[in-house]
């Protein structure tokens, strides 16, 4: 791929990046949705591998956030525990 291409796709992507994440959410995904347009017609091939494989990489992805879903959780029960107990002690120690 020539350079120009190259800073055409990253620029372009990462433009609509910034874009969505400060709240431009249709301008940022016009400009991403240009740069894998432009990786795609330079790609076809690795595109629809990537389309063929789409439902197990969604699936993979949905577990993962599942097991981090989980795991906040569980790190939240936990500080909410140790917060309980902390106020106990609290009250015990200084009487209220």
């Amino acid at each position: 791929m020539q350079n120009w291409k190259k800073a055409l796709v990253f620029g372009s992507i990462g433009a609509g990046a910034v874009l969505i994440l400060t709240g431009r959410r249709p301008v940022g995904m016009a400009c991403a949705a240009a740069g894998l347009a432009v990786l795609a017609s330079e790609y076809p091939e690795k595109f629809e591998t990537v389309w063929e494989n789409a439902p197990d990489y969604l699936q993979k992805g949905m577990q993962i956030f599942a097991t981090l879903q989980k795991v906040g959780e569980g790190f939240a029960e936990d500080a909410e525990r140790r917060s309980v107990s902390a106020w106990r002690n609290v009250r015990s120690e200084y009487g209220s």
